[in-house]
């Protein structure tokens, strides 16, 4: 591989911790392993993300790239610590939750410091810390009465997703420019981390969110490639499960695993990020907008397209297909409540297994044996079912961008829910939380985005309530008014910062871009 040129920098922290354990985290020589991250990588993440502006909406499979998805290769096959995948459970990078989740059963556990987990940057830090003590097997929390919590003697196989590439991480700059959260992430783990895992027979594992491009995943192919070398590290160490979780990525999944394949884990089929990214980029097109979020399940027919073509592709190439989050979750004190949850999520779970998938993903440890359960009827024995061809399965473009053929309504009790997730969850990740459980439902980043878009996109087209009204920005400010009164949270920014991404004339592309400047302002780590 052709190092870049690069011109030496310096990075600086806007707040170096005052904790000794946490300072260890960004060392003198941790940083200066991000400086050069930021120095040969920097300006072609800026390049990349320039040119997702400039791209228009997809409208099939790439011309320039047939001869990749016509030829006869296949991905680097799976390491032996890590063939069985078939429940990940996923959460944030808290000390308490890392534990739990490691200890759930689950085969794997994706800490996430992407729509998880809020960029404080004591908590990202603080993540940070509690992988490493986790890959050693001293993490401990203590909680005030008493209770302890420590890792069992057999624990999930560890994988870290890091930010997206359109994140910045504002508190490590150089030249006065933030570096990519994403450099920070992945950099902080491998610096600390990779050796660790490779003396105790694993290997780093990372998930890569929100590609919109193969030459995204080449970046990234690259930037580990280099961080292998510098960390001595052999080549292909590090393996990478590629989230397909916007639109114009699932026509590109033959380029992307191709663009990693000595390091390629795989595919996810990203669900929530995907549907989010279906109304972001037809948001303009009447024809395309979509009903009650409640209705756009995985059997419609632009969902089933692209859940059914990751895992051809995935079986063709050789790699994992993992399923989708799903996201409800048990209640404490509902018992109906947590029957109607483990049902669905068996239903989901029956559906992925029978359709091919490898693995799939929970948001809680009271399913894990539910989604297990739904796999092992399929796999028995098998670690994995990559070997299941799905050749009945054939590229159709038409379909994947069907989203006007989803049966549905647009309800008030939709907008009324899209407003009070929305409300709820920005709250909560304003105070530092990045999932939070809202009317049975882990909600996170993707899912708040998912409400905000579909606000804006039925006001954009002034689509018709079930009941013929238009739905206006008048009647959304009333509406979220009064959800906002009933949730009895007062929190003027929430409310504030949701306004500004549903209702305003243009789509702001992230909300957690608009969110981030405010955050630090409401939780100081």
């Amino acid at each position: 591989m052709k190092e870049p040129p690069i011109t030496p920098l310096t990075v600086s922290l806007a707040r170096p911790p005052h904790d000794e354990r946490l300072a260890a985290v960004v060392s003198p020589e941790a940083l200066a392993f991000l400086a050069e991250l930021h120095g040969r990588f920097g300006e072609r993440r800026d390049g990349l993300l320039a040119a997702r502006r400039e791209r228009p909406a997809p409208a099939g499979f790439l011309d320039a790239t047939r001869e990749i998805r016509e030829g006869d290769w296949t991905v680097a096959p799976p390491r032996g610590d890590y063939a069985d995948r078939r429940v990940e459970i996923t959460g944030p990078t808290d000390r308490k939750l890392v534990i739990n989740a490691l200890n759930s059963g689950a085969r794997g556990f994706m800490a996430d410091f992407e729509d998880a987990t809020t960029p404080l940057w004591g908590t990202v830090l603080e993540g940070q810390r509690n992988l490493t003590e986790a890959i050693d097997g001293t993490i401990v929390h203590e909680e005030a009465d008493g209770r302890r919590y420590e890792l069992n003697d057999e624990v999930a196989t560890l994988l870290v997703r890091p930010r997206g590439w359109h994140l910045p991480e504002q508190h490590v700059t150089a030249g006065g420019e933030p570096l990519a959260g994403a450099l920070v992430d992945a950099g902080l783990f491998l610096f600390h981390n990779g050796r660790r895992l490779l003396e105790r027979g694993s290997a780093p594992y990372l998930y890569l969110p929100k590609l919109e491009h193969h030459d995204e995943a080449a970046l990234w192919h690259d930037v580990l490639s280099w961080c292998e070398q510098a960390l001595g590290l052999p080549h292909g160490t590090v393996r990478t499960t590629v989230l397909i979780e916007t639109l114009p990525a699932v026509f590109q999944m033959e380029e992307i695993l191709f663009a990693l394949r000595e390091r390629s884990y795989g595919l996810n089929a990203g669900r929530w990020d995907y549907l989010f990214s279906a109304i972001k980029t037809f948001r303009d097109r009447a024809d395309m907008v979509l009903p009650n979020r409640t209705d756009v399940s995985m059997t419609v027919p632009f969902m089933r397209s692209y859940t059914e073509l990751l895992v051809a592709t995935c079986h063709r190439r050789g790699a994992f297909a993992m399923g989708g989050m799903a996201a409800l979750i048990p209640s404490r004190s509902d018992a109906e409540a947590t029957a109607r949850a483990v049902a669905a999520v068996r239903e989901d779970k029956e559906r992925e297994a029978g359709a091919g998938f490898d693995g799939t993903w929970v948001a809680h440890p009271g399913v894990v044996a539910v989604a297990e359960e739904a796999f092992d009827v399929v796999l028995g024995a098998r670690p994995n079912q990559i070997e299941r061809r799905r050749d009945d399965v054939r590229p159709d473009a038409a379909a994947l961008l069907d989203l006007g053929a989803t049966p549905g309504a647009v309800t008030e009790a939709g907008v009324r829910g899209a407003c009070r997730v929305g409300f709820l969850y920005l709250s909560a990740w304003l105070g530092g939380r990045g999932a939070v459980g809202i009317d049975g439902l882990m909600e996170d980043a993707a899912t708040a985005e998912i409400c905000r878009a579909q606000l804006w996109q039925w006001i954009r087209h002034a689509t018709p309530l079930d009941d013929g009204r238009p739905v206006t920005r008048e009647l959304v400010s009333a509406l979220l008014a009064e959800e906002v009164a009933r949730t009895g949270v007062e929190d003027a920014t929430a409310q504030e910062i949701l306004e500004q991404v549903a209702l305003a004339e243009e789509f702001p592309e992230f909300l957690t871009l608009i969110a981030y400047p405010r955050l630090e302002e409401r939780a100081p780590a």
